[in-house]
Formats: structure tokens, C-alpha cells, sequence
């Protein structure tokens, strides 16, 4: 039976070593959003030895370029983005601190590696419940990359954002053991 764990943010790694696979996550913090556009410009800034526009150690990244808000809330729609488009620069933020990840959609062996070798987690948030996730941001602002509108870096307030670990901290990857039992049945 799947767990039900109350994480807050910035994520520590004793905490993420309890979760497997089907766990179910309410995440209440701050989390960042940043799409492939941001990710290139954040890995650049890695490779140039440049400080980032937050602090990665202990964060979590959303893959999420939300709507606009309306009147009176704090963003627009905010489903989950397929995160392999984010593979290529993943392995690098895990490795000065990133602990984990949000998105839809599966990951690459380099990144299910990265995690494991990085102590860190990919969370899956359900797609289609995008109006639903917006209410459990409380507070959100563009920190950086302006530039690149609805997939700028944002900084978000959230509480209880409703996640599922999908790759845990030992490699196990929720996809993959889903495709298997469907196949067996």
C-alpha cells in the first residue's frame, strides 16, 4: 500500500530515502518552475561557474508553463510538462543539488542514474488536474528569464501540491513496473 508523506521544501535527503515508487507527496514550500529554454540558460550558467537565480540545494524544479492568472489568483492553470525535454540538462542540476523533479512522462537512463547516484526523486503531478494544482500555489513570481514568458523561472509558494514518486531513490521506476504488471494480467 502507497504512503502518504508530508514533505516541505527545501527537500532533505533523509526524507527522500523513505519514499518509494506509488508514494503519494503533498509538497509545501517554495518549488521553481523552469522549462528546456530556462534549463539551457541554468546549465550554461553551471558550466560558466556563475551563481543560479535560486538556491538549487534542497529545491525542486516543476516543469510547468502555467496560464496567466486571473483576477485574484496567484497563477493560471499549472499542469505538469513531459519532462524528458528536460533530460539533457537534468544530470547537471542534480549534481550541485537538485533533489527533485516534477513533470509527466518518463525519464532517461541518465537521469534515473543521475538520481540515484544524487540522492534525489521524479515526481510525477497528474496531468490533466492542471486547474486543480493551481489552487495549491499560493504565491507566484518570475525570478528569472523574463524573456521567456509563460516558461520563465518562477518561484512558488505552494502547500499540499499533490504528487506521486514515480523514480525513487534506488532506481525503481513506477513506469516500468506498471508496463509489467499490465503485461502480466
Amino acid at each position: 500500500m502507497a504512503e502518504v508523506y508530508k514533505l516541505n521544501t527545501p527537500l532533505a535527503v533523509e526524507d527522500l530515502k523513505k519514499l518509494k515508487i506509488g508514494d503519494k507527496v503533498l509538497l509545501t514550500g517554495i518549488i521553481y518552475t523552469a522549462r528546456d529554454a530556462a534549463h539551457k540558460r541554468l546549465v550554461q550558467l553551471v558550466e560558466e561557474g556563475k551563481d543560479l537565480p535560486f538556491d538549487i540545494n534542497g529545491a525542486v524544479i516543476y516543469y510547468v508553463g502555467p496560464a496567466p492568472a486571473k483576477p485574484g489568483y496567484a497563477i493560471g492553470s499549472a499542469g505538469p510538462t513531459t519532462s524528458y525535454r528536460m533530460d539533457p540538462y537534468t544530470p547537471a542540476l542534480l549534481d550541485i543539488g537538485l533533489k527533485a523533479t516534477i513533470g509527466k512522462g518518463n525519464r532517461s537512463k541518465e537521469v534515473l542514474d543521475s538520481m540515484v547516484k544524487n540522492t534525489a526523486v521524479y515526481l510525477a503531478a497528474v496531468g490533466g488536474a492542471a486547474a486543480l494544482i493551481a489552487k495549491t500555489i499560493k504565491k507566484a513570481e518570475i525570478i528569472a528569464y523574463e524573456d521567456l514568458k509563460s516558461e520563465a523561472v518562477r518561484r512558488l509558494e505552494v502547500v499540499d501540491f499533490p504528487c506521486i514518486v514515480a523514480n525513487d531513490t534506488f532506481g525503481s521506476d513506477l513506469y516500468e513496473e506498471g508496463m509489467k504488471k499490465y503485461n502480466e494480467e
